[in-house]
């Protein structure tokens, strides 16, 4: 009786009401999240020579492919739930799956991010990597919204107790979700952490007074949400699992050793790149595909 008095109220909230209109939150709350996201990214890169256009295209590129690939790996894995094949395409009701959107928007990325030098390519990574953390938590506020990723049963203090509205998961597992029910809600857990992160991120670019390593804010996010993720989702009760794991948790386990190649080898070239006088920006298109992150990077210098 204690914990549930003790427990967050939770009640969904999947629609806005402003006046006349009535908004999708969980449409609304992403929209927001991916423009703030581009936004800060796009300050960012312009820091370093990346014109904002520039930024805003690659991001809407990356962001429109990923959300058409996290679609798509959320209704191959959820196809028993959907009542007709015509709800596939309602995304504005949520089920998006961000281990699918990342991938398809790294390979959206890639045929731009080739023909950018690597010193060039990686301040615009690190960028995005700010970016993407707070339109992520942004875009939790949705799935909270629309009532999804639910965890197990739980006495925990940051547990929530559901108090009514209409919910994308009406079971916590084995059990039916109960008005009263107290438990794990990972999005407001992942809401927590990715603020977090966002604070630390703030206070490396724009409060310490010496900047990061070029690869440094990437190296960070790839280990921090790694490791963070692969938590939340192990409370998920609803979620279909592979040997155990979540497709999430399977793209966390990919991530730790990115996170180790950017932060021993990746920025370790960087600062070669950087002493030896690379050009930071984007001024010409670039016809030839640059080295990888693992080659070493010629330096032009002016005659």
């Amino acid at each position: 009786m204690l914990s549930t008095l003790a427990a967050i109220p939770y009640t969904t909230f999947p629609t806005i009401e402003l006046g006349p209109l009535s908004l999708r939150t969980f449409g609304f709350v992403v929209a927001a999240g991916v423009l703030l996201g581009a936004w800060i990214a796009a300050r960012e890169g312009e820091r370093y020579g990346i014109p904002r256009d520039t930024t805003y295209s690659l991001a809407m590129r990356m962001v429109l492919v990923g959300v058409i690939g996290a679609r798509l790996t959320w209704v191959v894995s959820h196809w028993d739930e959907l009542e007709s094949p015509w709800e596939a395409f309602a995304i504005w009701q949520g089920g998006l799956q961000f281990s699918g959107g990342f991938l398809f928007a790294v390979i959206a990325g890639y045929p731009v991010y080739r023909h950018w030098n690597r010193l060039t390519r990686w301040h615009s990574l690190d960028g995005y990597a700010y970016g993407l953390t707070i339109g992520l938590a942004i875009g939790r506020i949705g799935c909270y919204a629309v009532g999804e990723h639910f965890g197990r049963l739980s006495s925990f203090a940051l547990a929530v107790r559901y108090d009514g509205g209409s919910v994308r998961e009406p079971t916590l597992g084995d059990d039916p979700l109960l008005v009263g029910s107290v438990f794990h809600q990972t999005a407001l857990y992942e809401l927590m952490y990715l603020l977090v992160l966002f604070a630390v991120f703030t206070w490396l670019l724009h409060v310490r007074s010496t900047p990061p390593r070029t690869g440094t804010v990437m190296a960070i996010f790839c280990a921090y949400y790694g490791v963070a993720r692969f938590l939340s989702d192990s409370l998920r009760v609803n979620d279909e699992r592979v040997l155990g794991l979540t497709g999430a948790q399977y793209l966390c386990l990919a991530l730790l050793p990115t996170s180790a190649w950017i932060w021993f080898r990746v920025r370790r070239l960087l600062a070669q790149d950087e002493a030896a006088g690379m050009p930071v920006g984007i001024t010409t298109e670039a016809t030839e595909p640059a080295p990888t992150d693992d080659e070493p990077q010629d330096v032009e210098h002016p005659s």
